[in-house]
């Protein structure tokens, strides 16, 4: 007589342990090491999430802001970042602090912002937005540009001559777009030669008269203008 075959366990049936072998689920000692494994895998999968989806990036690009002088300006961005990043602004290279004029701005969890308060020409440049987080670091960049009305911000100063001597008159000027500059004399424009002539800088004019005579004695006039303004200024040429 042949032996029976072992009965195979129905589809489905968890297998039995072997020999020797038994477990009890019910075992603290076996709970706390299932929810050892169970915390060790979430934890490195969570890592990894992290390190795919956590890289700082800007999802909505800085753009270049226009404003007039005074007013306040404001540079924004959307980013996506996970943990919470470290943000710093800086212009042109240097590090801006948050305060009263330069303001730090979260307004959503992915929105950023710098508000810059009371914007003046020393506020013209580039704007830089660091974005940090343990996994990696990104930039972008915009422009400040403030207009200015042209101004002369001081006048040549009236001046006594002597004939035949060279006769400097300097004015002062700002604006943003840089200003058209002009003189005059006695209400009439300058035509400007090899003995009469105006230079014109970043930041000042100067008119230069040569070989001094009585016709040059008078009113001269500066003037100033740009598409947001103008503004002249006036002084006395005396010939002694």
């Amino acid at each position: 007589m042949s032996k029976a075959a072992p009965k195979k366990p129905a589809a489905g049936a968890a297998a039995p342990p072997p020999a020797g072998f038994s477990l009890d689920i019910n075992d603290p000692q076996v709970q706390n090491a299932a929810i050892r494994i169970q915390a060790s895998y979430r934890g490195h999968r969570s890592r990894k999430e992290m390190k795919e989806k956590g890289p700082p990036r800007v999802l909505k690009n800085l753009t270049d802001v226009m404003l007039i002088e005074g007013s306040a300006a404001k540079l924004e961005c959307r980013i996506s970042a996970f943990p919470d990043p470290f943000i710093r602004w800086s212009k042109d290279g240097a590090e801006l602090k948050d305060g009263p004029k330069y303001r730090y701005v979260f307004e959503d969890p992915d929105i950023v912002a710098l508000v810059v308060r009371d914007a003046g020409l020393p506020d013209l440049g580039k704007y830089t937005i660091s974005v940090k987080n343990p996994f990696g670091e990104c930039f972008d960049s915009a422009r400040l540009l403030v207009e200015v009305p042209a101004k002369i911000q001081k006048g040549p100063d009236s001046t006594k001559a002597k004939k035949g001597s060279t006769v400097n008159l300097t004015a002062h000027i700002s604006g943003e777009p840089a200003p058209d500059v002009g003189w005059a004399k006695d209400g009439e424009d300058i035509e400007e030669d090899d003995r009469i002539y105006y230079n014109i800088g970043s930041d000042s004019t100067t008119l230069t008269i040569k070989k001094v005579s009585p016709a040059d004695a008078g009113k001269y006039e500066v003037f100033v203008e740009n598409s947001l303004g103008m503004d002249q200024s006036f002084a006395r040429l005396d010939v002694i």
